[in-house]
């Protein structure tokens, strides 16, 4: 009886999800663009016209036509073609730099907020150091010291999300760790480690997958903005920042460059952050009964 019953409960969930999606337009949309850019990343050696650090000086600076969809660069480069690969550049930074950050954080956070007294000051007096600080700026002097490159971009964007999940992670726990299904492990003798990782970190998934979803696009920003200064990934690698920067160069003679790949980056930050918020809506029980119609728990 209870496992039809618990087959029963899954079955409606889901069905309630479907619903709220159908009812959140902007999700799948975010959904759909996150989608996409996954696709043109993993699958851009097949999808690019043409080798995207191949230069061709008889075809510099060509406007968007027939032979380039997008247009050429000042040595003749495939604009569409380094925009493709791109995305493959952003995404790896993205979901790196962010599991990352998430990782430290997330420990930082449900160690401090759980044992509580010096440990989370100790812990948490970092953090307010690196949180003090403006994320470009921190990634700015980690990146001046570590050299530029892909792997240091990516630590220096990890680095600067650790506060935001240690935050994060430190305000659910101390909410979760008074529920009685913890206390009630601790009068079992469960080890600190064993209700940490068992009974606190799975309850508290939600706000730190949402965290993570919108945080990768603050991650390829982040990337882009390194780039685009030029102390982080190098040419001729092809990322969206140095697409960026080779087009405000030329922006006199060839506007399609920094055009192009501008909307690039304005469409995939906005897919992260539409998802990021649908999934804010699909996962909080509160929003759920709000968006199913549902009586509020506030009375007028």
């Amino acid at each position: 009886m209870n496992s039809a019953k618990a087959i029963k409960n899954e079955k409606r969930n889901k069905a309630s999800s479907i619903r709220m999606l159908r009812r959140s337009p902007t999700t799948v949309i975010g959904a759909i663009i996150v989608g996409i850019v996954i696709l043109a990343g993993t699958f851009a050696p097949w999808i690019a016209p043409y080798d995207p650090i191949k230069t061709d000086l008889y075809s510099r600076l060509k406007p968007p036509g027939r032979a380039h969809l997008l247009g050429t660069d000042n040595v003749g480069r495939d604009v569409l073609s380094r925009i493709i690969w791109g995305a493959r550049v952003s995404l790896k930074v993205g979901v790196i730099s962010v599991g990352i950050g998430m990782i430290i954080g997330v420990i930082l956070g449900l160690v401090g907020g759980y044992f509580g007294g010096i440990t989370e000051k100790s812990i948490f007096s970092v953090v307010d150091l690196l949180l003090s600080m403006p994320s470009l700026l921190l990634a700015i002097a980690i990146v001046a010291t570590l050299g530029p490159g892909i792997w240091q971009v990516m630590t220096a964007v990890g680095i600067s999300l650790i506060p935001i999940f240690a935050r994060v992670t430190r305000g659910s726990v101390l909410t979760v760790k008074e529920q009685n299904y913890v206390l009630a492990a601790k009068a079992l003798g469960a080890s600190k480690i064993d209700i940490m990782v068992r009974h606190i970190l799975p309850n508290i998934l939600t706000p730190i997958i949402v965290m993570a979803t919108l945080n990768c696009a603050f991650a390829i920003i982040m990337e882009v903005a390194l780039s685009f200064l030029g102390i982080g990934i190098q040419p001729p690698e092809p990322t969206w920042g140095l697409i960026l920067s080779n087009g405000w160069q030329q922006m006199r003679y060839a506007t399609w460059i920094s055009t192009f790949s501008g909307l690039a980056i304005t469409v995939t930050v906005l897919g992260f952050n539409l998802l990021g918020d649908g999934l804010r809506d699909l996962m909080d029980p509160t929003m759920r009964r709000v968006m199913q119609g549902g009586k509020s728990t506030h009375q007028d």
